[in-house]
C-alpha cells in the first residue's frame, strides 16, 4: 500500500497524491473495504470480467469509460463536481454568507452525523443485493446490477473521504464503523430501517432501485444545496451515476410489465392465476411490490415534524430540493406548510410552521417524482389494450414512522381498524405466497442476448453495444 500510485488506483480530482495525511489514512482503511467487498460484496463474483463504467473525471464530455474489469480491481475514484467560483451559502441564517471550505466548528456533529447517516446507505444496498447476481434474469441485467453495486461503492468512498479529510480521529472512526455495520444484523444493524429490509428477487431490486435509490436523489438533492462545499460538490457529483440506478429501477419495471402484458394479450387472459400459470408476474403483485416500496422508501423522510431539519437548515446545512430555483425568502421563519394529521377518525391538513416541516416537504417532492414514473408504466399497460392501472398509495399507507406509525390505513387513505387490516393486508403488501412464486421465477439467464421468461428484453443496450452484447465474461 505505501508504494500505491493514488491517481492511477484512485481515480480523482482531489490531489490525493499530494496530501499524505489523506493517504496515511486511506492506507488504514482501504484494505478494510476489499475485505468487506469480499465478504459482503455481490456473491461469487470476484473473477468475472464485467462492463463497467468508471467515473474518470468530473467534466460533462466523457466523465467515464467503459471496459472489462473485475469488481476488486475496480478503480472507486473520489470526485467533487467542479467548484463554483464565489459560491455562497443560499439558504438560512447564514445565506449571503461564503460557502465554508472547512467544518464551521459549532456546526461539526450535525455534519458529521448527515454524512455518516448517508454513507451508510451505500454499503447496506450492496449488502442486500449481494446474492441476486445469483438469479440474473439476463447478462444485461447482470451487469446493471453490477454497475448499481460499484458506484454504491464508489458513493461509500465519496462519503468516507469527507469524513477523512475533515473530521480528524472522529472522522477515522466513523469510517471504519461504516465497515462494520451490515445490512439485517441482529447486532449492528445499518442505521436507517429501509436498508436492514432483505432485497430477495430481481422484482424487489427494481422497485428497490426505483423508489428507494430515488430518495437517496433527493437526499443528494438537498446535501448538494449544503453551505459546507466540499459536501455539496461531492454530492453534486454522486448524482451523475444516480441517475442509471433509477433507470434501472423504472426500465426494470416496465419490461416485467411489458412482457406480463404481452403474455395476458397473447392467451386472453387477465385473471391472475391464469397469468401466473404462463410463468409470469400479474399485475396485482406488482401492485403489491410497488405498494411495499413505495411506503418503506417515503419512511426514510423522517417524521413529518422535525427539529433536526430544522436545524439543519436554518444552520445551512441542509436545504430542500431544488432550493436555489425556490421563489421564497430562503430563510422561511414566517413560512407555513400543510401537514396531514387525523381529526375526528379522517385525515385532515393542518398549517405547520415551514421550518420544522421541512421533512415533508421533501417528501412530498419525492411523491411527485415517483409519481410520475409510474404514469410511464401505466402507459405500457395502456399500450396493450388493458384496463388494469398501477398507483402510488396514499402517503400515510403502512407507515412505520411519523404521526402515522401505530395507525392503520388503507391504500386509499382511509383509517380502518386492525380486524379490517388484517382482512385486506394480503391484497396490498406482498404475501409469502406472493414472494415465494416470485422467487420461483427466478432463474439465472447468463447466455448473451438471452432473457427469463418474465422480461422482456431492453430496447437498447448499454453504451450503444448490442443487446446480445457480452456484459459479463465468466472466467
Amino acid at each position: 500500500m505505501s508504494t500505491i500510485n493514488y491517481n492511477e488506483t484512485i481515480p480523482n480530482n482531489v490531489n490525493l497524491s499530494e496530501d499524505k495525511t489523506l493517504q496515511r489514512a486511506l492506507e488504514q482503511w482501504q484494505p478494510n473495504y476489499l475485505n468487506w467487498w469480499r465478504d459482503m460484496g455481490p456473491d461469487n463474483s470476484s473473477g468475472h470480467d464485467i462492463y463497467l463504467r468508471t467515473a474518470i473525471n468530473v467534466t460533462p464530455e466523457g466523465w467515464a469509460s467503459f471496459d472489462h474489469v473485475k469488481m476488486p480491481d475496480y478503480r472507486w475514484g473520489i470526485f467533487l463536481a467542479q467548484a463554483e467560483e464565489g459560491r455562497k451559502v443560499n439558504f438560512g441564517e447564514n445565506k449571503g454568507m461564503n460557502a465554508w471550505q472547512e467544518v464551521p466548528g459549532e456546526h461539526r456533529a450535525n455534519l458529521r452525523r448527515m454524512i455518516v447517516t448517508q454513507g451508510d446507505t451505500e454499503p447496506a444496498s450492496v449488502e442486500q443485493q449481494r446474492h441476486l447476481g445469483l438469479t440474473a434474469p439476463s447478462q444485461y441485467d447482470l451487469r446493471n446490477l453490477f454497475q448499481v453495486n460499484v458506484e454504491e461503492g464508489r458513493h461509500l468512498w465519496a462519503m468516507v473521504y469527507l469524513l477523512h479529510k475533515h473530521f480528524g480521529r472522529d472522522g477515522r472512526e466513523e469510517a471504519e464503523a461504516l465497515l462494520q455495520r451490515n445490512s439485517g444484523d441482529a447486532d449492528k444493524p445499518r442505521i436507517l430501517e429501509a436498508f436492514n429490509e432483505e432485497t430477495p428477487d430481481w422484482l424487489a431490486f427494481y422497485m428497490f432501485t426505483y423508489f428507494t435509490d430515488r430518495d437517496g436523489k433527493f437526499q443528494l438533492c438537498a446535501l448538494a444545496e449544503s453551505g459546507f462545499d466540499p459536501l455539496s460538490r461531492t454530492c453534486r457529483f454522486m448524482l451523475t451515476e444516480e441517475a442509471h440506478h433509477m433507470f434501472v429501477g423504472e426500465s426494470g419495471i416496465s419490461r416485467v410489465i411489458a412482457r406480463t402484458c404481452e403474455v395476458m394479450k397473447q392467451y386472453g387472459i387477465e385473471d391472475p392465476v391464469q397469468v401466473r400459470a404462463k410463468g409470469v408476474i400479474d399485475l396485482p403483485t406488482i401492485q403489491r411490490y410497488l405498494n411495499f416500496h413505495f411506503s418503506v422508501t417515503i419512511d426514510l423522510f423522517g417524521a413529518d415534524q422535525s427539529s433536526n431539519a430544522a436545524t439543519f437548515y436554518s444552520a445551512g446545512l441542509k436545504g430542500r430540493y431544488e432550493e436555489t430555483k425556490r421563489d421564497d425568502d430562503h430563510v422561511l421563519k414566517d413560512g407555513h406548510y400543510k401537514i396531514l394529521e387525523i381529526n375526528n377518525g379522517v385525515l385532515a391538513e393542518k398549517e405547520m410552521p415551514m421550518l420544522n416541516s421541512l421533512n415533508e416537504v421533501l417528501r412530498d417532492d419525492y411523491i411527485r417524482d415517483a409519481v410520475s414514473g409510474i404514469g410511464r408504466w401505466n402507459r405500457v399497460i395502456e399500450k396493450a389494450g388493458l384496463n388494469f392501472r398501477l398507483a402510488a398509495p396514499h402517503k400515510a399507507f403502512n407507515r412505520h414512522i411519523g404521526a402515522f406509525a401505530d395507525i392503520k390505513i388503507s391504500p386509499d387513505g382511509k383509517i380502518i381498524s386492525e380486524a379490517e387490516w388484517h382482512a385486506n393486508v394480503r391484497n396490498w403488501l406482498p404475501s409469502e405466497e406472493d414472494r415465494a412464486y416470485v422467487a420461483s421465477l427466478m432463474g439465472r439467464v447468463i447466455e448473451p442476448g438471452k432473457f427469463a421468461n418474465w422480461i422482456a428484453p431492453p430496447p437498447v443496450g448499454i453504451n450503444r453495444q448490442p443487446i446480445d452484447f457480452e456484459y459479463v465474461r465468466f472466467n
